[in-house]
């Protein structure tokens, strides 16, 4: 996920592209959790890209202020 890409979004895109990258990352964890994920790296992937999300939104909402 690319942040060009994410600047181009709206608000509301950018809800549901959260709520997909904190569901992925549960699933990461889970999976690492038990054993199972073999790319252990894509856990941190996914929380940079949460983090991106947030800052974008932040920006976009005026940085509640």
């Amino acid at each position: 996920m690319n942040t060009k890409d994410l600047r181009e979004k709206s608000v509301e895109e950018l809800n549901a592209a959260l709520d997909e990258q904190q569901l992925n990352q549960f699933r990461l964890r889970m999976a690492k959790a038990t054993g199972q994920l073999g790319k252990t790296h894509e856990v941190q992937v996914a929380r940079k890209a949460i983090a991106r999300i947030k800052t974008l939104l932040t920006e976009k909402q005026g940085n509640g202020q």
